[in-house]
């Protein structure tokens, strides 16, 4: 069975919500670019001063954007 992972990005402060909105066009530009598979790109609130840009991608592939990505974490989704 392949899991899918979830790679995230943590932004804090007054602006996080509009940082991470930006950064996930980048991880989609990043993805076409590099022709690589994923099944979402979006964001996600923690608290109104915490907000994660998310990719969720196969295990297979995880590796190929852990290590070009540098997500500040990672989780099974």
């Amino acid at each position: 069975m392949n899991r899918k992972i979830k790679l995230l990005w943590d932004f804090r402060g007054p602006d996080a919500k509009e940082t991470a909105k930006h950064h996930t066009i980048h991880l989609k530009e990043f993805a076409t670019i590099e022709n690589l598979n994923f099944h979402e790109i979006d964001i996600q609130e923690e608290n109104p001063m915490l907000f994660s840009a998310f990719l969720i991608v196969d295990e297979i592939d995880m590796k190929t954007y852990r290590d070009a990505l540098k997500p500040h974490r990672g989780e099974i989704a």
